[in-house]
């Protein structure tokens, strides 16, 4: 029984050197900036940032759908790319077969981000 817990005594030290420096890491910023005068919060720094949209609201507020559909696009295109580096890698291994997949991958991609375009899905207005 103890060979058993000697085994978890490495992952257990693990633990708590990660949970340690995170910690670390996460308050001593904070504390520092307490005492160094770094902290002085005014009405831009504590504006919304990137998002668009007051975060400090009612989170049954409705807010533009057009953020929902740039995520959505930045993510198809994203996965294009995650798909095209193995296929790259695999081509020599799948020949003709791989590569005829991969075209009509990059055709059906192409015809949705050709309708997105008509749409006006990539216009902000």
């Amino acid at each position: 029984m103890a060979s058993v817990a000697a085994g978890y005594l490495p992952i257990l030290l693990f633990l708590i050197v990660a949970v340690g420096l995170s910690a670390a890491f996460v308050v001593l910023p904070m504390i520092v900036a307490r005492f160094t005068g770094v902290h002085q919060p005014d009405a831009a720094k504590l504006s919304e940032y990137e998002c668009g949209f007051p975060a400090f609201e009612d989170a049954r507020a409705e807010f533009d759908v057009r953020f929902y559909l740039v995520a959505i696009l930045f993510i198809i295109f994203d996965l294009e790319a995650a798909f095209l580096f193995p296929w790259a890698v695999s081509l020599g291994f799948t020949k003709w077969t791989g590569w005829v997949a991969m075209m009509i991958f990059l055709v059906e991609l192409g015809l949705g981000l050709a309708y997105a375009w008509k749409k006006g899905a990539l216009e902000w207005e």
